[in-house]
């Protein structure tokens, strides 16, 4: 099924007109290029949950395109992929494809559920490629706080760490970059102590071995030499994702040799960013992006 893009947003999403004007870096709201839009995909089912994804591929063009995979934030306790078109926006206007994703949240199963369901969702893009027209080699993987950090799980995990036996395959799970909108980088320092967040306590539960596991999903342990370029953002004065987060993870990925950025906003809480503040980092992730190839050669037609 064809739709305008505009149609989309018309039906399928209420948001206020200065938070579509936010979300926008030099990247119109106005988008007419041709999609295929199919909603509510099944790409895995785990504890009696089907975990869907929507996906929106162009269809004027026969090449491949570079594609984000977004993910949802919400604690890992709450959210939904439904709040998220916004933010595919910037990328359907570069004439990108899109897809996105839900995952099993704390109420359904615990961590690592939602981990594994991230690392599955990639599978099925990199399965379902041809179909959809996927660039497998221009991957990108983002999200926003929870979806944050799984969007870092996702691209930096290793295969030996053992996280994709919910959907076992051959295909490795590789994305080109990743693009972090203030994601949890250690999850253990959210469980006791002065940074304690009630959503990630609930995430792990009252499990044995919680901090092991809090250690084994948390993606500074996984900096590594090799792994995809990062590009993070986040407001130094976020009272839901301790800014050191952010500076921990970009400080041991320089170590590392990994091509980074950390964009601050001096004074920022937890998103709602202002439109300056959003057009600001959207030109820094369109730029880091190009830097790596992550481009279409798709034009979208504009009104």
């Amino acid at each position: 099924m064809r739709h305008s893009l505009r149609l989309l947003l018309l039906t399928c999403c209420a948001i206020s007109l200065s938070a579509v004007m936010a979300l926008s870096q030099g990247f119109s709201t106005s988008i007419t290029g041709s999609y295929r839009i199919v909603p509510n995909i099944t790409y895995l089912t785990a504890n009696n949950f089907d975990a869907k994804l929507d996906v929106y591929s162009r269809t004027d063009s026969q090449a491949p395109q570079p594609t984000i995979i977004f993910i949802h934030g919400g604690g890992w306790t709450g959210g939904a992929k439904e709040g998220q078109l916004f933010s595919l926006l910037p990328y359907l206007e570069m004439g990108w494809n899109a897809v996105n994703v839900e995952y099993r949240l704390a109420r359904v199963s615990q961590a690592p559920a939602a981990v594994e369901d991230c690392l599955c969702a990639l599978r099925w893009v990199i399965r379902n490629a041809k179909q959809y027209g996927f660039d497998t080699t221009r991957l990108v993987v983002s999200g926003s706080s929870a979806g944050g950090h799984l969007a870092l799980t996702t691209g930096m995990m290793p295969a030996s760490a053992g996280f994709d036996r919910q959907c076992p395959g051959t295909e490795e799970l590789k994305v080109a970059a990743i693009v972090d909108w203030y994601g949890i980088t250690d999850v253990a320092d959210l469980l006791d102590g002065e940074n304690m967040r009630t959503y990630a306590v609930q995430w792990l539960g009252s499990m044995p071995n919680r901090v092991e596991i809090a250690k084994r999903v948390s993606p500074l342990t996984y900096v590594r030499g090799g792994i995809p370029p990062i590009i993070s953002i986040q407001g130094d004065a976020d009272p839901v994702v301790p800014y050191s987060h952010s500076v921990r993870l970009h400080d041991a990925l320089k170590k590392a040799g990994i091509d980074q950025e950390l964009i601050t906003i001096p004074g920022g809480k937890h998103g709602n960013f202002t439109r300056a503040e959003n057009q600001r980092a959207y030109a820094a992730i369109k730029a880091f992006l190009a830097k790596h190839g992550l481009t279409s050669a798709v034009s979208t037609n504009q009104d």
